[in-house]
């Protein structure tokens, strides 16, 4: 999984957890104790922008790029200054 990925799931997972604490408030009310947590929610998602923003890698990069490699045989003309590896010399004999 990239970099990228594991931001955006972890993302994904704050979310759920601001959802449940706003019901959470709904339901015990906003003493300390609720605020304590409403305030750590509120951190962690300060703490996940900014790490998005200094991640190395930029959003949308999965990885290498992929070079395509065409099916249609190589031009002769390109190996003739070559032997065949371990065929030996062309106008020699294998020992």
């Amino acid at each position: 999984m990239s970099l990228d990925e594991e931001l955006t799931a972890a993302q994904r997972c704050l979310e759920d957890l601001t959802r449940s604490v706003n019901r959470l408030e709904r339901r015990v009310g906003a003493g300390l104790e609720m605020r304590r947590v409403r305030s750590d929610t509120d951190h962690l998602k300060e703490s996940l922008s900014l790490l998005r923003a200094s991640s190395p890698e930029p959003p949308g990069a999965g990885g290498p790029e992929l070079v395509l490699i065409p099916e249609a045989p190589y031009d002769r003309e390109l190996w003739t200054d070559v032997d065949d590896e371990g065929l030996g010399a062309r106008d020699r004999r294998a020992p």
